[in-house]
């Protein structure tokens, strides 16, 4: 297995690459700096006059071995006060956790992983 990406710089590059696409994107809760556990929350922006449905993905290791993400919350969007107490309770968990949001009107994500 490859060796994995510092958080901090793989949450820097995941921020960027989020805006470069037009999305919003920032840190809603830092975690341990080299070794922390990623989680992303998916802010869908589109419903422009209902409350922001929300999913969320952890980093996960799949069957096969490799690198990959799963659903936290997802893959059918939750009202975002749902989502908060989930990535709050894995938090309790695991306090070296991230949490990034982005906002963006598709829903993506912008990792290159897959998605289980």
């Amino acid at each position: 297995m490859p060796p994995r990406l510092a958080a901090h710089i793989f949450v820097a590059a995941l921020i960027r690459r989020a805006e470069i696409e037009g999305a919003t994107a920032l840190v809603g809760r830092r975690g341990e700096r080299e070794a922390g556990a990623v989680a992303i929350k998916l802010i869908e922006t589109a419903q422009s006059f209902t409350a922001p449905r929300c999913r969320a993905l952890t980093r996960a290791t799949l069957a096969t071995g490799e690198q990959g993400w799963s659903w936290l919350v997802g893959p059918e969007p939750d009202y975002e006060n749902a989502v908060d107490a989930k990535l709050a309770r894995e938090a309790e968990f695991d306090p070296d956790l991230w949490v990034i949001e982005i906002e963006d009107r598709e829903g993506r994500a912008f990792v290159d992983d897959p998605i289980m």
